[in-house]
């Protein structure tokens, strides 16, 4: 009964993560799609990189309803058949655990929507943005920690990739550190961070060569 809900959660969030907040904003607002521009990545650094600072608002609206609606409903499911679950899987022993990985589990299907999308061929984004609207939902701290150090080193390096893996590793350990859950969110969170990571391999190589583009944080026009 356990894979049912999981199936129930994984489908909607799969679906809603497939929608891509750079491709409709630079598609209906510009007129222009963002795939075929600067790194071809249909994220938020590129389309901040090609249309600058216009737009990365509505970008970060569509990506953050995207990913913290599906999440929010994966949690409330779980904890509707709270029983259903811990009578299935023994490791579940109260209903914030049962519905922390409800939510968890739809996050890792927002992200795989995001990053393999039905809708555009299954080239998507990173993740970046939809791990962080996860976080946000799951708890605070999570989110305190892993945003925190992604905007510290992306201040520092000025590397996004680098911050956003550093952030995605930071996730799993930091729910470990605090001990919130049990071994079933933690699976899902790192799964979450490995996707993230296995979508910046690009970005690995690129870094180790000294090649890695760095973002500016100059005003840039529009007009891509």
């Amino acid at each position: 009964m356990v894979f049912l809900l999981i199936l129930v959660a994984a489908i909607p969030a799969y679906l809603l993560g497939s929608i891509n907040g750079a491709i409709i904003t630079s598609k209906h607002f510009y007129k222009k799609d963002i795939r075929k521009f600067g790194s071809g990545n249909p994220g938020l650094t590129n389309f901040y990189r090609v249309f600058g600072v216009r737009g990365v608002l509505l970008v970060v609206a569509i990506d953050m309803f995207k990913t913290i609606a599906p999440v929010i409903f994966g949690g409330w499911l779980f904890a509707q058949f709270t029983g259903m679950a811990i009578s299935g899987v023994w490791l579940f022993s109260s209903l914030f655990e049962v519905a922390l990985f409800g939510q968890a589990v739809s996050g890792f299907f927002v992200m795989l929507g995001h990053c393999f999308p039905v809708y555009y061929h299954f080239q998507g984004g990173k993740g970046v943005m939809a791990a962080g609207a996860i976080l946000i939902v799951l708890d605070w701290r999570l989110a305190l920690i892993s945003w925190g150090l992604f905007v510290l080193i992306t201040l520092i390096t000025r590397y996004v990739s680098l911050a956003s893996m550093i952030a995605a590793i930071a996730f799993p350990v930091s729910m470990l550190l605090i001990g919130i859950g049990s071994s079933w969110e933690f699976v899902a969170t790192l799964m979450c961070a490995l996707l993230l990571i296995q979508r910046h391999m690009p970005n690995i190589n690129r870094l180790i060569r000294g090649e890695e583009s760095k973002i500016s944080f100059k005003r840039k026009s529009s007009d891509a």
